[in-house]
């Protein structure tokens, strides 16, 4: 069985694994990555972007070499191979974890019941909750829901897509790393430096895809590409602002303006300024338009994987 094959069978499986499973609430592979990575901070952490390089190329390296030896050992076996990048996706990537938590919240919105949505927003992405009112945690959820299908699913395929079980540990590895050490704190401004850099360097195809796929999958397609071409690159990452553009123009919805994180407040700029405000029923239409692009993401990378299987083949006779 060839490559292309291998990774369309096994990332398929993955998802549905997913979709059938979720996260394990237990040992689950990234949290374990997680807690090796901070082992490796606490020997090496300096106030120097040397170190932290250093830091990034040891975890994320470690990841990919790991996937290369488990993919090196069951080469010789189809059926391991399928099961191994079946394995690996599954532990990557976090739809249905990102679906259930954002319709938690939702379904709290829609009860009135704003502080249990308050309590489990921070489950979700970085908030302030006690400075958002319903409203503002439902844009809150909208843009998380937006910015993690790429982050969580769509880039983790891109990579599979490119370099099978290795690649797949490695966008993963690099996401952790990035959520872990690669913010703007005091302790982190230049020790995390190489990891954010590195996070925007590997997200960069997935978010392209995904905002693509948000176009094509969206209730206004013209909408989206509107809101993608005039405010994405307003938006302060690289990547983060073609998808939540994207998701915002194919809703109807503005997402951006001012936000609050642990008392920071930050301005950002409007996405999507023809639409309408974020109301509490624009979560479920969001996870459905995030569910619509994972699957299409399937077909885009299992298609570009096979295709480049067959060129391979063709070269070698």
């Amino acid at each position: 069985m060839g490559a292309g094959r291998v990774f369309a069978y096994g990332a398929a499986a993955g998802l549905i694994g997913d979709l059938l499973l979720g996260d394990p609430r237990r040992g689950h592979p990234v949290a374990a990555f997680g807690r090796a990575a901070g082992a490796v901070e606490r020997v090496l952490w300096r106030d120097h972007r040397g170190w932290g390089a250093l830091h990034t190329a040891v975890c994320a390296g470690g990841a990919v070499a790991l996937g290369s030896v488990a993919a090196r050992a069951v080469r010789p076996s189809a059926v391991a191979s399928v099961a191994l990048t079946a394995a690996a996706t599954w532990a990557v990537v976090g739809g249905t974890s990102l679906a259930r938590e954002a319709r938690t919240i939702g379904r709290a919105l829609e009860a009135g019941d704003v502080e249990a949505a308050r309590a489990r927003l921070p489950h979700l992405c970085g908030r302030d909750p006690q400075a958002l009112d319903a409203d503002g945690m439902a844009r809150a959820v909208v843009e998380s829901v937006a910015e993690n299908t790429s982050d969580a699913v769509v880039g983790a395929l891109v990579w599979g897509a490119v370099g099978g079980v290795p690649g797949l540990l490695g966008f993963r590895a690099v996401n952790t790393l990035d959520a872990m050490v690669g913010h703007k704190s005091a302790r982190y401004r230049r020790y995390g430096w190489a990891s954010a850099r590195l996070d925007d360097l590997a997200g960069w195809p997935g978010a392209r895809l995904t905002a693509v796929l948000a176009v094509l999958a969206g209730p206004d397609p013209r909408g989206a590409v509107r809101a993608w071409r005039a405010d994405a690159a307003q938006h302060p990452s690289p990547n983060a602002g073609p998808v939540e553009a994207s998701f915002a123009g194919a809703l109807g919805v503005r997402l951006g303006g001012t936000l609050s994180y642990g008392g920071r407040v930050e301005h950002r700029p409007v996405l999507n300024t023809r639409g309408r405000a974020v109301g509490t029923h624009d979560v479920e239409r969001a996870v459905g338009l995030s569910k619509r692009v994972t699957w299409l993401a399937l077909g885009v990378c299992a298609g570009a994987r096979l295709l480049m299987s067959a060129r391979s083949s063709n070269r070698g006779k």
